[in-house]
């Protein structure tokens, strides 16, 4: 019913109710694989650990082996340090169809020494996105690896940064709003060069001298309903996410949300009057 997967363990469900855990040592090429470049993607501390290398060649990718239907995400990411501007490092969950794609973006922009990084989100739905958010990060991510998780359940999906949510986005189908529930997600990771947008909006370019760069990902974790896979799983009111604690912000995460958005939120396609004079719906639900 419910597959977890990172790399020191691996949780698998035994019946509706009851969770067997069984620890094995594991290693990423276990459960993912290069997506493109994978000479630019080097495992490190055995297998633990990814560095991924971005120079003038090329940028690279890694995506999980299978895809997924609702639960959450995570994983530790370290960003690339000193003048990173023009660099994008990329955490997402894909339905990888054309059309009517599904979508969930952490997208770390770039920047000049000194400057803040940024963390962009964006959510497409049965083939709609342009619901681009963009939050200044209150840390130096480059120091030290910190936590980034989506939460994706049939009431909402959430953007956290160490468990701070930067993000919520609800399940307003009911105001014929869309949102991804029937397309399973494989979960990605890159980086790539985006100077024509990245860094203030494409007005500072990557700094090639500075080449190669490099980001850090480790203690990836996915707790989720493998497709294929049990048929039930995704529509089971036991699954952990679709519980009530989960359905809202707690009343901690509340507070944690304002105080993002009031300090922390530099951009929002809602209050965009240049994309749009009249918002759109889900602004307003």
């Amino acid at each position: 019913m419910m597959a977890k997967t990172h790399f020191l363990c691996i949780v698998t469900l035994c019946t509706l109710m009851f969770i067997k855990i069984s620890a094995r040592p594991t290693t990423f090429a276990e459960d993912f694989k290069a997506a493109w470049s994978g000479s630019h993607i080097r495992q490190v501390d055995g297998g633990k650990a990814i560095q991924l290398v971005l120079d003038q060649s090329t940028g690279c990718g890694f995506s999980s082996k299978r895809k997924y239907l609702f639960g959450k995400v995570s994983m530790k990411i370290k960003l690339i340090p000193g003048d990173s501007a023009g660099t994008v490092t990329a955490f997402y969950m894909n339905s990888d169809t054309d059309t009517v794609r599904d979508e969930l973006d952490f997208e770390f922009l770039g920047n000049r020494s000194g400057q803040p990084y940024s963390v962009q989100t964006n959510i497409f739905a049965h083939g709609k996105g342009d619901r681009e958010q963009r939050v200044n990060l209150w840390f130096d991510p480059s120091l030290d690896f910190h936590t980034y998780s989506i939460l994706w359940s049939h009431k909402h999906i959430v953007f956290y940064v160490d468990d701070v949510p930067i993000r919520e986005y609800k399940n307003n189908q009911a105001k014929n709003i869309a949102y991804p529930t029937s397309q399973p997600m494989g979960v990605y990771s890159t980086l790539w060069e985006a100077d024509d947008w990245a860094t203030r909006g494409g007005l500072e370019k990557i700094d090639w001298s500075k080449a190669p760069f490099y980001a850090y990902y480790k203690d990836f974790d996915i707790e989720g309903c493998p497709v294929p896979g049990p048929t039930n799983c995704p529509s089971n009111p036991h699954n952990w996410w679709e519980g009530y604690a989960y359905q809202s912000l707690n009343a901690v995460e509340a507070r944690r949300y304002r105080w993002v958005r009031v300090n922390h939120m530099v951009y929002d396609y809602c209050t965009d009057k240049s994309r749009y004079p009249v918002p759109p719906i889900e602004c307003h639900a």
